[in-house]
């Protein structure tokens, strides 16, 4: 057992910061051994979809879901790989190597809120300015948005790489959570996404009242008796649906958020540094449910998606009749064969 505050030769190879119990690696391995390749699938899945639909990929709704699966595909990389490394198979390695790699899951975290936040300010444009939304948001906006925000969270997740890292090296008063990452860079981190946080509450409670002062004037124009009870309806499934997006959001980040800012202003024991290694996998589950929550939920994006696993089923079975003729029929020495043109008419193709 090691104490950051009277020994920090033990350090030297990272041991304090290795505190899971073999229980707790197994518990924690499971996580990410489950978690992991299904959010990198899902996501993946999604990615593929919108790049392969030309309509979906011009509008700037999907470039934003697109841009918050990339990020959580970066996600299931890089943290996947790079905690299981660290706590399960205990690999020290040099101040440069595990803040590249650390930087790398910030990076990728970093994006998917900061995506969360492009999706909830596009909801709340939407509605906030139905008629002329096409033109506020056109799609070399989005791109142009989209790039900021990269250029903005790779510059931020690799300042300590850069020069903003410990002075001290592992020894105190650097931060009890990450080696060599410096207090106060953590303390900025935290704050900046606790800001993208506040943002994305805000955005959908407007969202929320937007709609609910929409339907009162809907009712009092029309003045239908089942308007009432169609009003309410729609306010009840709109405060499901934010509430069920906002409820899992703030759940998977807040609590590794509270240790991070715990660990600015106070030096926290082993039982919180475990405790803080279970909440930062709720942030890898927080990106196993994006595409649920976010893509899957849309009926364009399902309606593609069956659109293009039919057209592969119709390639495949195509591949494997022509496979199957070929093999049939004696061979030619030009190689030539008939095909079917789009007109309907037999042609020829070498």
């Amino acid at each position: 057992m090691c104490d950051f505050l009277t020994d920090n030769s033990s350090c030297e190879n990272l041991e304090c910061y290795m505190v899971l119990t073999w229980a707790e690696q197994t518990a924690i391995g499971s996580i990410c051994f489950l978690a992991g390749p299904i959010t990198f699938l899902e996501n993946a899945l999604v990615l593929g979809v919108i790049a392969a639909t030309a309509s979906l990929r011009q509008r700037p709704t999907y470039l934003f879901i697109a841009s918050l699966a990339l990020a959580d595909v970066f996600a299931s990389c890089f943290f996947t790989t790079s905690f299981l490394d660290f706590h399960l198979f205990r690999r020290s390695d040099g101040p440069t190597a595990y803040l590249f790699k650390l930087g790398g899951v910030t990076m990728a975290f970093t994006s998917s809120v900061g995506s969360l936040l492009l999706t909830a300010l596009d909801r709340y444009l939407c509605i906030q300015q139905a008629s002329s939304y096409k033109l506020l948001l056109t799609r070399r906006r989005a791109v142009l948005g989209l790039l900021m925000l990269w250029t903005a969270t790779i510059l931020v997740s690799f300042l300590p790489l850069i020069g903003w890292r410990c002075p001290t090296g592992l020894a105190p008063p650097c931060s009890r959570l990450f080696p060599y990452i410096n207090q106060g860079y953590l303390a900025f981190w935290t704050s900046f996404a606790l800001v993208l946080l506040a943002l994305i509450l805000c955005a959908y409670a407007l969202i929320l009242w937007k709609a609910h002062s929409h339907e009162l004037t809907m009712t009092g124009l029309q003045g239908a008796a089942g308007t009432g009870q169609a009003r309410m309806r729609i306010d009840i499934r709109l405060a499901r649906t934010f509430g069920l997006i906002l409820i899992i959001l703030v759940s998977c980040w807040l609590p590794a958020l509270s240790f991070m800012l715990a660990d600015v202003s106070v030096v926290l024991t082993r039982t919180q540094q475990r405790a803080f290694a279970f909440c930062s996998t709720l942030c890898l589950v927080n990106s196993a449910v994006n595409p649920l929550l976010y893509a899957l939920r849309c009926r364009e994006l399902r309606v593609a998606l069956l659109q293009l696993v039919q057209r592969l089923c119709v390639i495949g079975r195509c591949r494997k009749s022509t496979e199957g003729l070929a093999a049939g029929l004696p061979s030619t020495g030009d190689n030539n064969c008939t095909a079917i043109t789009e007109d309907g008419t037999p042609g020829n193709r070498t």
